[in-house]
């Protein structure tokens, strides 16, 4: 029967240091996944640029040299 488990109650200054610490790690991570976003971003960017200039000669690639993995 779920109401026989006990249920934790926290005094309300542990309530508000929790709270507080968790806005700071979705804060922290919101940042991360924006950094991520951009940096996607300016890599497809570069692509297309690259993409691009091999498309209308402003590059030689026809002896490019793939690096190996």
């Amino acid at each position: 029967d779920i109401r026989k488990l006990p249920i934790p109650r926290f005094a309300y200054l542990e309530q508000e240091s929790i709270a507080d610490y968790l806005d700071e790690a979705v804060e922290h991570f919101n940042l991360l996944i924006s950094k991520g976003v951009s940096a996607i971003e300016l890599m497809q960017e570069r692509r297309t640029a690259l993409i691009s200039s091999a498309v209308t000669g402003k590059i030689d690639v026809r002896n490019w040299i793939t690096p190996s993995a």
